[in-house]
């Protein structure tokens, strides 16, 4: 039986190691969380790789975009040593396929959020999809992202990968409905199976929803241990967080009491 609420590492344990590197995907298994949620892009040679932002100005300290460099070029360049703690650099940006083979033998959940680029939807999709496919990990791996027609891409190409459509506030205003019909019926219309809420908006109507539409609810990005108890009340399956050990702990006290 799986635990419940499940504890899924934002871009691997994020808060104690670089983010969407080897090594906060690690942490992420080390420290019990049930699965991990990452961002994957396309480098100029449609390589799909683990990395949040279009350049590396933040996580590489320098201006390049990931599209405009090759895989080579790419994982030449240190992401580790611009975080907080010292001892992280020599991570480098994954690959997508990198990031599956750490997983093969595990039985973690995958969130694989698609950032495309404008205009690459399609080769995005496809890239995923190959890779996904290619892997024995398919029946845990989701596909996320906050352009819904992606998600109907990736569902054209194969309708047994599972997708969630996620939500961040501000695309409510202004609806004639309310805003859990609104979200959901968005969901729906493009296939997903889940839904991926921004905390801000996984209110008790949203979440009702959501769940009596048949939706998978997973909320992000809570380092909240308060969520813990909010999520078995509403019946919330994922709580997306920078810090899983601190949330897995909670977890594992309210069993407890």
């Amino acid at each position: 039986m799986l635990p419940s609420p499940l504890i899924i590492g934002h871009r691997g344990a994020s808060k104690f190691a670089p983010e969407n590197t080897l090594a906060a995907f690690r942490l992420a298994l080390e420290v019990g969380a049930d699965g991990v949620e990452f961002d994957v892009r396309l480098t100029r040679d449609s390589v799909p790789v683990i990395i949040h932002d279009g350049n590396l100005k933040r996580t590489g300290a320098t201006p390049y975009r990931v599209a405009d460099l090759s895989l080579t070029e790419l994982q030449k360049i240190d992401v580790g040593s611009w975080f907080r703690i010292e001892g992280f650099a020599s991570e480098r940006v994954p690959t997508l396929e990198q990031l599956f083979e750490l997983f093969v033998e595990t039985d973690s959940l995958l969130y694989l959020e698609m950032k495309p680029d404008p205009g690459e939807k399609e080769r995005l999709a496809q890239a995923c999809v190959e890779k996904i496919n290619a892997s024995s990990l398919k029946e845990r791996v989701i596909v996320e992202c906050f352009d819904l027609s992606a998600l109907a891409i990736v569902k054209s190409l194969d309708p047994s990968i599972r997708t969630a459509a996620l939500f961040e506030p501000g695309i409510t205003k202004p609806p004639l409905v309310t805003p859990g019909k609104r979200l959901v019926d968005r969901a729906l219309a493009v296939g997903a199976e889940e839904i991926a809420l921004h905390h801000r908006l996984a209110t008790e109507r949203v979440v009702n929803a959501a769940k009596n539409s048949g939706l998978t609810v997973v909320v992000w990005t809570v380092d909240d241990p308060s969520w813990i108890n909010r999520a078995l009340s509403n019946g919330i399956t994922a709580l997306i967080t920078n810090d899983p050990a601190m949330m897995v702990s909670q977890r594992e006290q309210q069993a407890s009491d």
